[in-house]
């Protein structure tokens, strides 16, 4: 299928870019001997899981569902962490998941037994109190976090019996960020839980390493994988989300309607706050191919959803030209947390999803999943 054959809107997943972030990925794992695991909350194409086991560990997951998903379509090591874990969900969750890791000493006192009696390996999270970010809705170490046992709670709520159910800890305190921040942060956890650690099997740096990016800082990565190894004799966990897909995906929309009430308006067939949550939440203005900055070119244009929410605005550009209804643009770095957090709001509908590859040296678009009234239906009764 050609790429004008595809509807929009579409996200398209782009086989040779997501096999570059693989590739370095698949480095870390044979440079250092840590284990890579894929953070399903950012991406969870499910079909693409095959390719990406052949590079990496497994997958991380945050509940029952990514669990399953990610052991029944990839099938290798499943690591799992939730705030707090639901007690008629645990029994089935034991089925997929090989790695449990628990957020506070009452999660562990409740349910570690029963996970190591069914020969899992236990873990729990830690909040080593230390900020490297400035947006709070990112930081789970901001002041009253629920993430995370910190040192405090540790000294207060620790005793040898759980302590003991014990394999390894884990962190998760970045979010889009370079190997500099891991050190500071790693430096950290070594000072206030570092009597801890020659106790433990295991360390997971947890997620927000964007590793494929780059400008990221592999050297300084390898170092503080075998610091750990060497000094505590420890298995290394990361698990980036983003660093799997990251620009290995677009998202093609059509406009619509084009609006002029003192300024350019063009209404797309893509949401921000159904198809790209990210943009209202960060907030950010994702790329778009062949446009600028608003004023770098001569015409601009503001983008914006067709729902009936005021603030569904994409963001503002600029373009060598005027646009048209019924012209389809792009927009980059559109695999990551969108598919996975999109929603019918207004009964607008979901985009599809398409695979690009080369099939005997050729570029070929492959349509794997469209949707329409039916999914809006059968979530609401």
């Amino acid at each position: 299928m050609e790429r004008a054959s595809l509807p929009t809107p579409c996200y398209i997943i782009d086989e040779e870019k997501l096999k570059r972030n693989l590739k370095i990925l698949a480095d870390v794992e044979k440079t250092t001997g840590a284990h890579v695991l894929l953070a399903q909350k950012a991406f969870a194409c499910y079909p693409l899981y095959p390719l990406i086991g052949k590079y990496i560990s497994g997958t991380e997951a945050s509940g029952l569902f990514e669990a399953r998903l990610g052991k029944e379509h990839m099938g290798k090591e499943c690591h799992v962490f939730s705030a707090a874990y639901r007690e008629d969900e645990f029994d089935e969750l034991l089925r997929y998941a090989d790695h449990i890791v628990f957020n506070s000493f009452a999660q562990l006192k409740k349910y570690g037994k029963k996970a190591r009696a069914a020969g899992k390996s236990l873990g729990l999270r830690v909040n080593p109190e230390y900020s490297t970010q400035s947006n709070a809705l990112y930081d789970p170490c901001a002041a009253g976090s629920r993430l995370g046992v910190t040192i405090s709670m540790w000294e207060r709520e620790a005793d040898a019996g759980l302590v003991g159910l014990l394999d390894g800890i884990h962190f998760h305190t970045l979010c889009e960020q370079n190997s500099d921040d891991l050190v500071k942060t790693l430096a950290v956890v070594q000072k206030r839980f570092g009597n801890i650690l020659p106790y433990m099997s295991w360390i997971n740096f947890g997620g927000g390493h964007h590793i494929t990016r780059s400008d990221y800082d592999l050297k300084l990565l390898y170092g503080m994988i075998w610091e750990m190894q060497e000094t505590y004799h420890l298995k290394v966990y990361l698990e980036p989300g983003e660093a799997v897909a990251l620009n290995a995906g677009t998202l093609d929309t059509t406009v619509l309607d084009i609006v002029d009430n003192g300024k350019k308006t063009a209404v797309l067939d893509v949401s921000a706050a159904c198809h790209m949550p990210d943009v209202l939440e960060m907030p950010y203005t994702p790329p778009l191919e062949g446009a600028a900055k608003p004023g770098e070119k001569e015409f601009s244009y503001t983008l914006a959803g067709p729902t009936c929410l005021a603030g569904d605005i994409i963001g503002s550009y600029s373009f060598d030209r005027e646009l048209s209804v019924g012209e389809r643009l792009t927009f980059s770095d559109m695999a990551i947390y969108t598919m996975v957090k999109n929603n019918m709001f207004n009964g607008i509908n979901l985009p599809s999803i398409a695979i690009r590859e080369w099939k005997d040296e050729k570029e070929n678009y492959r349509l794997l999943k469209s949707f329409g009234y039916e999914d809006f239906k059968t979530r609401l009764g």
